[in-house]
């Protein structure tokens, strides 16, 4: 047993043995060909296929994801099933918006740390394309009137009741993505970002195409080995996330209109993280555990942090998330190998970068006596983000700390730092380690 001397994940080791995700598919206005716990199937059959011990060796499983379908009830438990691990497998689901795949990572170190587990798995999937489209309460009102009616005539006479107006549909998708406290839809909260720190149309434009042409490039040079491929039940095989647009270009994407503030504002879909189905799944495990498969060791989960702010400011969840941990180990921006910040909005990404050497922000938000300074671009989101790649919102948690264990060891680096924004103000992060 090895303790860790700095950090709020104190006990034992938290080694990350193995991980996949598959390909994140925009979606394209219709139910996508897999289903939240058909993508983290398939994702975790792959995974488990190339490991030394039997499914049923984990001592739990544990999934991230907002908005499961109708017949996924607690949807850990139904992947973990699929999965082969056992009926007698514990798991459960968790739910922390946009973090809810960091959270799983969060709940599993914890036990793994505390000496409840040894082995877990552990993860984040969505998708995006089947969030529920549902009757309004007027409607759900009326038919409950219909089904409680025990005549005929109290039945034709609820009928008559039936107005156009009842029937308008509402979108799960469109209300999950609109903070109930503030009343402002995500993009909204980061086009205050954007005037906050002054961010120009042309920095969010220039940063998402950056965001595709380091995709592109990784896609090129076969670097996100992580991908598992998916086929779907007509044939078809899914290798790569297929929301990269190797065309973007500045003169393009200035012709896009803005979607969240049409007078005033800056943010176009181009500029936005894509509403993608994917998910992410990575092996946890104890140096005993590791020891007694004789298991690699990807990296560790080292230190983890969750933060709160306001909502109107919700992007900047990751500055108040990783802020902390810097301060715990006493590192620099610059003391961390590879960055991984979860791309929701290129406004927000240039607005923690814009506020980590604000004088007024670090001093007056973060408590700072001064600014920490300025993250370089060449340590951050290397290989593409969510602009370019997608933000399948159960899983992008997941995705960003394997991949940052990724980035490490194909540069035989040690230290990164993988961190997002969540809905309704909050922010999340990890820091993750490996010997050089």
């Amino acid at each position: 047993m090895s303790n860790l001397p700095v950090g709020n994940l104190q006990g034992r080791t938290v080694n990350v043995v193995d991980g996949a995700r598959t390909p994140f598919l925009k979606v394209m206005n219709k139910p996508g060909p897999f289903t939240a716990s058909d993508l983290a199937v398939h994702c975790g059959s792959t995974l488990l296929s190339r490991q030394p011990f039997p499914a049923d060796a984990f001592d739990e499983v544990i999934v991230g994801c907002i908005a499961p379908g109708v017949d996924e009830a607690n949807i850990a438990r139904i992947i973990a099933l699929r999965l082969g691990c056992g009926k007698s497998m514990p798991a459960y689901s968790v739910q922390r918006n946009c973090a809810s795949g960091m959270q799983s990572l969060d709940n599993a170190a914890l036990d793994i740390a505390t000496g409840r587990a040894d082995l877990v798995l552990a993860g984040g999937t969505e998708a995006m394309s089947y969030s529920p489209i549902v009757y309004n309460k007027q409607m759900a009102t009326w038919l409950g009137e219909l089904g409680g009616a025990r005549s005929l005539l109290t039945k034709l006479i609820t009928i008559t009741k039936l107005r156009p107006s009842m029937l308008k549909p509402v979108i799960g998708l469109l209300r999950g993505l609109t903070d109930p406290f503030t009343g402002l839809s995500m993009g909204q909260t980061a086009e205050n970002l954007a005037h906050r720190f002054k961010i120009s149309r042309e920095q969010m434009d220039n940063y998402a195409i950056r965001s595709h042409e380091n995709l592109a490039r990784a896609l090129d040079n076969h670097l996100l080995d992580e991908i598992v491929e998916l086929i779907d039940t007509s044939g078809t095989v899914y290798t790569e996330d297929n929301g990269l647009r190797r065309e973007s270009s500045i003169e393009k994407l200035a012709m896009l209109s803005p979607v969240f503030d049409r007078k005033f504002g800056h943010i176009t879909a181009a500029n936005s993280a894509q509403i993608t189905d994917g998910a992410a799944l990575l092996i946890l495990a104890s140096d005993d555990a590791v020891a007694k498969y004789s298991l690699p060791v990807l990296g560790r989960i080292t230190d983890v942090q969750w933060a709160g702010l306001d909502p109107v400011h919700m992007g900047l969840g990751p500055v108040h998330a990783a802020t902390p941990i810097l301060q715990r180990h006493q590192y620099g921006l610059d003391e961390i190998d590879y960055w991984e910040i979860n791309e929701a909005f290129a406004a927000q990404v240039l607005a923690c970068i814009a506020a980590w050497k604000d004088s007024d922000y670090c001093i007056n938000e973060l408590g700072l006596a001064e600014p920490l300074g300025e993250l370089g671009l060449s340590r951050l989101n290397i290989d593409g983000g969510g602009v370019s790649l997608g933000h399948p919102v159960g899983a992008s948690g997941a995705r960003i700390v394997l991949h940052a264990l990724k980035v490490l060891e194909r540069n035989n680096e040690k230290r990164a730092i993988a961190t997002l924004c969540i809905g309704g103000g909050q922010g999340g992060a990890m820091l993750l380690e490996r010997q050089g």
